[in-house]
């Protein structure tokens, strides 16, 4: 690759890299676009892979839905569908997440998630008159009320509360200076915020990040009717169907290959790159999100500037974590219960959507077959564990050292304790279209253990059968440092957001990604960026 020429270089093959090189090579077929990434696969923090033994599943280890409000991504879900055959088509189900026959597991009581609302006395939370018989997304909505008044009322679309919320003062303050943890502790009390944290499943969603940012993201994840949808070939087929667009127009895609650096001499860019030689571009991208800016920063004099340095670091990057299991029957449905109407009983089993806890696994999705419906019968998957921000710690004592692999070179971690009883049957041949494996992500077994055990606390059971695969990925690994990033306290994000993109007058250095944008945490906020980026381009 020695002093290669390009017209536009794109670093970083995760959604909105691809996607650029597509939308780039549509409108300039004659100029010369290549994606560079570091790892060995395309697509981010997308992650998808079959389980062993079940093609009617695929696990999610990456980003696992999109809501219906998110207008960009199911515009281009539809636009792929146009050019796409029959049997390769993008197809999406309705995600199931809270039902009421589900668990939570909370300071050593078990309750169904209905009873939140209909026995506030079994719920183990000294919450306030107005607070009990709530559920934590309610208590939240209705203290959003208090901050922002008629910010909750239906019909608005998630634009108008953007906007609502970056003109907020709330007590004689600007809303974009204060922490979200903060406004809610003036509105709530303590146990309150506690039980909201524990019983909605993550942590850093209700930690300090940028309140006026933070209280519409909430309403458009979690505020009542939305919608989810997951995907039945894999969310992953997004950025892989982009890639093979972006091929067919004449693009080219370098796999395994690291930027090191780069410097803007010349009237160009010339890249550093791993494999050795260099990259002279007319014009970068670097589709990337914070961590990964961070540490190319030390070996690129643009990036050390202060007014992109200041820029970059307007975000803080949220670590996620996320373990799949499989079993040769769905034992959870056995944890369900008997229900009587009239002279009818009947059981209810625990079949989809989630159960909580405030144990270290906080999220188990009962995870459904490829059209939605919940397993009933046969070989079974979990998303044993959903965690996030201090909560992923506690898996360290139970796996390799995080962030060695990127580190030495290499994209994907590999595991060298493996659980023992994983099944040995191979996936599907082709993988579905997918470009990864299960079994590059295998689960030590002393986190399998770990986890079972919590698996029965929460369940109310004195055995569970045994693991016969697990997959795990930790996305506070290098070099994504985080599931996603928050908007800091102080900051403008609009002003940020509509900057960075294009953050040196003069020079055609360009940054875009899921990181800064008004949808952090999901592939709209990565499509946002990215056609900003591209207006400015």
């Amino acid at each position: 690759m020695s002093n290669k020429k390009v017209d536009i270089a794109i670093v970083g093959g995760g959604v909105s890299g691809v996607y650029s090189a597509w939308k780039l090579k549509q409108k300039y077929p004659d100029k010369t676009i290549e994606v560079f990434e570091g790892s060995d696969h395309i697509g981010g923090r997308l992650l998808s892979v079959k389980p062993p033994c079940i093609p009617d599943m695929v696990a999610e280890l990456g980003g696992m839905r999109v809501m219906s409000t998110q207008i960009k991504i199911n515009a281009l879900i539809h636009e792929l569908n146009t050019q796409l055959p029959d049997d390769k088509k993008i197809v999406l189900y309705p995600f199931p997440v809270d039902q009421n026959q589900n668990i939570a597991y909370l300071r050593g009581v078990h309750l169904r998630l209905s009873e939140f609302t209909t026995n506030p006395d079994k719920v183990p939370y000294q919450l306030s008159f107005l607070e009990r018989g709530n559920t934590s997304g309610s208590i939240i909505t209705n203290a959003l009320e208090q901050i922002v008044p008629g910010i909750t009322a239906k019909g608005l679309s998630d634009v108008e509360r953007i906007a609502m919320a970056a003109k907020a003062e709330f007590d004689g303050k600007p809303l974009h200076q204060q922490g979200f943890w903060n406004v809610l502790y003036k509105v709530i009390s303590g146990e309150a915020y506690q039980f909201c944290l524990d019983s909605g499943g993550y942590n850093t969603t209700l930690l300090n990040w940028n309140a006026a940012d933070a209280i519409p993201w909430f309403l458009a994840d979690f505020g009542n009717g939305t919608e989810y949808f997951g995907f039945k070939g894999g969310f992953q087929q997004v950025p892989i169907y982009l890639s093979e667009f972006f091929t067919a127009l004449g693009g080219k895609i370098h796999l395994k290959n690291k930027l090191k650096g780069f410097e803007w001499k010349n009237g160009h860019f010339e890249m550093d790159m791993e494999k050795g030689g260099t990259v002279q571009a007319g014009k970068l991208i670097l589709a990337m999100p914070r961590r990964s800016l961070d540490l190319l920063a030390p070996s690129c004099p643009l990036l050390q500037e202060r007014q992109v340095q200041q820029l970059i670091s307007s975000v803080t990057p949220r670590p996620l974590f996320k373990l799949f299991t499989t079993y040769a029957n769905p034992w959870w449905r056995a944890a369900g219960y008997w229900q009587t109407t009239g002279n009818t009983t009947t059981f209810i089993p625990v079949q989809s959507g989630r159960t909580v806890t405030d144990l270290p696994i906080r999220q188990t999705y009962y995870w459904p077959k490829n059209d939605g419906n919940p397993a009933t019968a046969g070989n079974a998957m979990l998303l044993a564990s959903y965690d996030d921000g201090s909560n992923i710690g506690f898996w360290d004592g139970l796996r390799p050292q995080r962030k060695r692999a990127w580190a030495e070179g290499h994209g994907t971690p590999k595991i060298t304790d493996a659980f023992e009883n994983k099944d040995t049957a191979p996936t599907e041949p082709d993988n579905g279209g997918l470009n990864q494996h299960w079994n590059d992500y295998e689960a030590p077994r002393e986190m399998v253990e770990e986890l079972a055990q919590q698996l029965r606390q929460v369940h109310g059971l004195d055995f569970t059968p045994m693991v016969r695969n697990a997959a795990f990925r930790d996305w506070g690994e290098d070099p994504f440092g985080g599931g996603w990033n928050s908007w800091n306290i102080g900051i403008k994000s609009s002003t940020v957001r509509d900057t960075i993109v294009h953050p040196v007058e003069k020079c055609p250095l360009y940054i875009c990604g899921e990181a800064y944008s008004d949808a952090q945490g999901w592939v709209e906020g990565a499509l946002q960026t990215a056609d900003i980026m591209l207006g400015h381009l």
